[in-house]
């Protein structure tokens, strides 16, 4: 897989050029973009690539991860990597948490993968700002409880120059045995935001919206899947406390 004609980075605030977009000519942008440029990420067990886009004078920086590139797991079903990156995404979205950003599903210059925009971030994790932003984080940690997240590094958590918290790597979700595994274990055993559980139920008790989750996340996760992303939604709405580790696997390794 080659390098692309210069390198991705020298222009990282090209990813500025959206700020002020509506989510609709963002997701346009990644979706339709011309790929002028690819730079692989050297970490990672997966290949990962940074990417310059283009389109219509516009100029934005992303994340791509093709399905060919994706290292095969005994866990989850081999080459669905891509698409549970977009299916987090799809539930960040219609709950109204939109902690993940923008992420479509595309063709690239290595074939289908996710392409998601890149956050221009402070270069902070998870334990350098656990302790002045816990509300954003227990939506996280609430999040990764209902998506049965397997892969919460420190340094999956984000802090962006405007300050928003974002997470990012979300390809080992969904699974249908219980696998979280986090490093956000802070809130265990304390009760869950109102606020937070107010929009599951909401979301649980709106057919129109279920019917929308349901349509957006099929063909990305399997009808199980979907079955048992709603049962955890409904558990954690009836029983609204953040679970607790159950094992030394609760945390991920390495930490970052």
């Amino acid at each position: 897989m080659e390098r692309g004609e210069r390198h991705v980075w020298d222009d990282v605030r090209a990813a500025r050029s959206t700020q002020g977009w509506a989510l609709d000519d963002v997701l346009c942008l990644l979706a339709r973009g011309e790929m002028v440029a690819s730079e692989l990420i050297p970490w990672g067990s997966n290949y990962t690539f940074a990417i310059r886009l283009k389109c219509d004078g516009v100029a934005a920086l992303a994340v791509y991860k093709p399905q060919r590139g994706e290292a095969p797991l005994w866990d989850f079903p081999r080459g669905t990597l891509y698409q549970r990156e977009y299916a987090a995404y799809v539930v960040s979205n219609v709950l109204g948490w939109d902690f993940i950003p923008p992420t479509v599903i595309r063709d690239g210059l290595h074939g289908l993968g996710s392409v998601q925009l890149f956050v221009e971030h402070q270069g902070q994790d998870f334990f350098d700002f656990r302790a002045e932003r816990a509300a954003e984080l227990q939506r996280m940690c609430a999040f990764d409880v209902v998506s049965n997240n397997a892969d919460r590094k420190a340094g999956h958590c984000l802090l962006s120059a405007d300050g928003r918290v974002w997470g990012i790597d979300h390809g080992l979700t969904f699974n249908v045995q219980p696998k979280l595994r986090t490093v956000i274990w802070d809130y265990g055993g304390e009760a869950v935001p109102q606020p937070l559980i107010d929009d599951l139920f909401e979301l649980r008790t709106d057919p129109v919206r279920v019917k929308e989750l349901h349509s957006r996340l099929t063909g990305c996760l399997t009808d199980e899947e979907i079955a048992l992303l709603l049962k955890r939604i409904d558990t954690l709405v009836e029983s609204p406390v953040f679970p607790l580790p159950y094992s030394r696997r609760s945390v991920p390794w390495p930490l970052y």
